[in-house]
């Protein structure tokens, strides 16, 4: 009889471990499609930024913007978009997984052991006879405990997964990581437009920021849950970013560092954002009009914990389902994920992940905006009624009314970090203020892109069994003090080091070709080497 117990249980615990995958979804691809309201026949091919690449009968390759499909096609695409990236992904290196509950499992194996130990001291003759049921229970227990809560502990997110959601807003911004962090470089300006219908404007305006290598935006990789989720209000994290945006642009709390609803109180434009004390540009609330670039099933963000941000529906697409106090929910797959809504949190309302809050009250680590001119001031009836780039894409004029009346604003930088403010008023009164302040840096390109190089860069001998010189060529040629990464071609970042001279052993790295970005004065450059 024990025999017979101890195989059923056997036999229960390895149906729990088959029930515990997930099935693979259908793979045969759909050959009609909808684009921009017409029929067009091919088979799914590629996706690459924000193009699709269909092919049909004869060969023909076709591509069109992701945003111009069906919602339908658009699902189907980000399912085999993220089938492609499981296949290519090691085995074994899952995305973030988290059980809902977990944390209940502990207790339950205690529950368990006191039940043994009970029935030990009370029925000690006949405790023999229960040892394979008590087993069976425990074992299953057991595996319960150990596909669901180690997962809650040893939380790991494909890089190339949160990579696929930022895809579509390359080359303007750069990813790249390393065992701790997912990072985003970008200047923090969105290819959308900027201020207009601010009516609480405080006197700032867009200026593109240096969120590159070390002041990249941070995004953990190991997301842990917290025992007790910070709340994101008028107490907690009011400096600096919660989330970063997939586009590139920060997403601070919804509440500004004087404490009230920032949206409420006119203080942002029509996408929901406006500029810092340190003439930075970023959102308040969730950018949900990125839908009109991303899948509609991706995320818009990731918040600073390492969780994601989705908007009216699912990650299968189905509709959005109840939120928790957090403003979020786990998935069938056990994944937690935040929502973004037109309605106050908004889109985070307590922080779910582990994070630290420094003395200022802000997420660390976080990238810094650089200020160039003291901070403005509100001006209460103003009305900023548009903002427009100049012809040579280093300024901006911001036309706003203030009584009926109009202003303008016009103001541009140098490449020496030269800023230059011209005021005209009503009347063409103009007035001038010059900044001294950073030179503006330049993005570096995808990985993938990055076979165009810089001319100003050599590095020999390459290809070369790991040992190479860096030297600047031309005008660059006095440089001396700089920074070193290398990344390999997914785009990983596997080395960096400051260096004073042109020495670079990277033997160590293994065969393979890899990318090397160089980074001095603000100014990057990128060079592919060979180690044979």
């Amino acid at each position: 009889m024990r025999k017979i117990a101890f195989i059923f249980c056997l036999l229960l615990s390895f149906q729990n471990n088959l029930t515990a995958h997930d099935l693979n979804l259908s793979q045969t691809p759909d050959q009609q499609w909808t684009v921009l309201g017409e029929s067009v026949q091919g088979s799914f091919l590629m996706s690459k930024g924000s193009q699709v690449y269909l092919e049909n009968a004869n060969g023909t390759i076709s591509h069109f913007p992701l945003k111009s499909f069906s919602i339908a096609n658009q699902q189907f695409i980000a399912q085999k978009i993220s089938n492609i990236l499981k296949l290519n992904t090691r085995k074994g290196y899952s995305a973030n997984a988290i059980a809902e509950n977990s944390n209940y499992y502990p207790f339950l194996m205690l529950f368990f052991s006191l039940t043994l130990l009970l029935v030990y001291l009370h029925q000690k003759n006949k405790f023999n006879k229960l040892i394979p049921s008590l087993l069976c229970l425990m074992i299953i227990s057991f595996l319960g405990f150990t596909t669901k809560a180690i997962r809650t502990f040893h939380t790991i997110t494909n890089p190339l997964t949160i990579d696929s959601a930022f895809a579509f807003y390359k080359p303007t911004i750069n990813t790249f990581w390393d065992s701790t962090y997912f990072k985003v470089e970008s200047k923090g300006i969105p290819a959308h437009g900027m201020m207009k219908g601010i009516t609480g404007w405080q006197q700032q305006f867009p200026i593109p920021q240096c969120y590159t290598g070390n002041n990249a935006w941070s995004i953990p990789l190991n997301p842990t849950i917290a025992l007790n989720p910070v709340p994101v209000n008028q107490f907690h994290f009011l400096k600096g970013a919660v989330a970063i945006a997939v586009n590139g642009v920060a997403i601070f709390n919804p509440y500004t560092n004087t404490g009230v609803d920032a949206f409420l109180d006119g203080q942002l434009d029509q996408w929901g954002g406006h500029c810092g004390r340190a003439d930075d540009y970023h959102y308040h609330i969730a950018p949900l009009h990125l839908y009109s670039t991303s899948p509609l099933t991706f995320p818009i963000a990731y918040a600073l914990d390492g969780f994601g941000v989705y908007g009216t529906l699912e990650p299968d697409g189905s509709n959005m389902k109840t939120l928790d106090a957090n403003h979020g929910h786990y998935a069938s797959n056990g994944v937690y994920h935040y929502h973004g809504t037109v309605t106050a949190p908004y889109m985070i309302g307590n922080m779910v992940g582990n994070v630290t809050e420094d003395a200022d009250l802000q997420i660390v680590p976080q990238s810094k905006a650089s200020p160039i001119r003291p901070a403005g001031t509100p001006l209460k009836g103003a009305v900023i009624t548009n903002l427009l780039a100049n012809a040579n894409h280093n300024g901006y004029a911001l036309t706003y009314t203030l009584a009926g009346l109009t202003y303008l604003v016009e103001y541009e930088w140098n490449s020496n970090g030269v800023y230059t403010f011209k005021y005209t008023s009503p009347t063409g009164v103009v007035t001038n203020n010059v900044y001294n302040g950073f030179k503006q840096c330049a993005i570096s390109t995808a990985i993938e892109n990055n076979i165009i190089e810089n001319k100003e860069l050599v590095i020999f001998p390459n290809p070369s069994k790991g040992n190479f010189e860096i030297l600047f060529t031309g005008e660059q040629e006095n440089k001396n003090l700089y920074e070193v990464y290398v990344h390999d071609m997914l785009g990983k970042l596997i080395y960096q080091e400051k260096k004073s001279q042109g020495s670079l052993a990277l033997g160590e790295l293994g065969k393979g070709t890899f990318i090397v970005k160089v980074k001095s004065d603000n100014e990057i450059y990128h060079k592919k080497i060979i180690i044979n």
